[in-house]
């Protein structure tokens, strides 16, 4: 039998803490977890670029507007910051975004935490965790939304394919922010990292990718990356017809990463 992404991440859960039992949720227009890339490929000015622009898009007047225009006005937000297999971090634990107030409150606790980096690019180890961090959080959202950056492809751990199909038949939607300034480990490919991300790493209904050439467009892609995911339509009711997702082939190597440390 294969194990679902409850099973897989139960540890994950157990380590944090999570309650396995029922829990009077708080319902919200969003589940949103952002997962940040602080592998050691990101350079220090880089990923200290990054964090600023998280801040900066967090604190911005559109994108509280975004939230307050769902229907309840108010989104469940979480800050996991990733490397390797093993190091994921809760940088910001869940917390109800619904105004100005609780929004540079979020954005505050962000800017407060230490930078660290760490080896390895586990897409996958991050995905895993991440998704178990939607169980019996306290809250019950519409839709429940993955948002990764990385710099580079998937090289250590599980393949990130199996895992992020795992993540979207549980009704989870994975974006992707591809960073693009230095990408890391495409030097085999004749295709770039949005490519990777578009065929390898997001999926789900409305799924999307907003990529970063330049330092100086980090505020801005998370910005707009982020008023899209919270104003996004409503998933479909459960009884609607499923559709494969990423039924094409993969126009790139899914594999690409692990093959450039030699994993065969």
């Amino acid at each position: 039998m294969v194990p679902t992404i409850r099973q897989l991440g139960l540890a994950a859960g157990l380590a944090l803490g999570l309650s396995l039992g029922p829990v009077r949720a708080e319902e919200v227009d969003l589940e949103l977890i952002l997962a940040v890339d602080i592998s050691g490929s990101m350079e220090f000015d880089e990923a200290l670029t990054q964090r600023r622009g998280y801040v900066e898009a967090l604190r911005h007047p559109e994108v509280v507007r975004a939230i307050q225009s769902g229907l309840l006005g108010k989104i469940a937000l979480t800050v996991v910051e990733w490397a390797g297999p093993g190091i994921q971090f809760i940088a910001v634990p869940w917390t109800v975004v619904e105004d100005q107030e609780s929004a540079e409150s979020v954005a505050v606790a962000l800017s407060g935490m230490p930078l660290f980096q760490y080896r390895g690019t586990s897409i996958s180890s991050s995905l895993l965790f991440t998704s178990a961090l939607f169980q019996d959080n306290g809250f019950e959202g519409t839709r429940r939304v993955i948002d990764i950056s990385g710099d580079g492809p998937n090289n250590m751990g599980v393949s990130v394919v199996y895992v992020r199909d795992m993540v979207l038949a549980e009704g989870i939607v994975i974006n992707g922010l591809p960073i693009m300034i230095n990408p890391s480990g495409m030097g085999l490919s004749m295709l770039g990292l949005d490519v990777y991300y578009e065929d390898c790493v997001i999926g789900g209904p409305g799924s999307f990718i907003i990529p970063v050439d330049s330092a100086d467009q980090f505020a801005e892609a998370i910005r707009r990356k982020l008023v899209l995911e919270i104003a996004a339509a409503p998933a479909p009711p459960a009884d609607a017809e499923l559709i494969p997702v990423q039924t094409r082939v993969p126009r790139i190597d899914c594999f690409i990463g692990e093959r450039m440390r030699g994993i065969p």
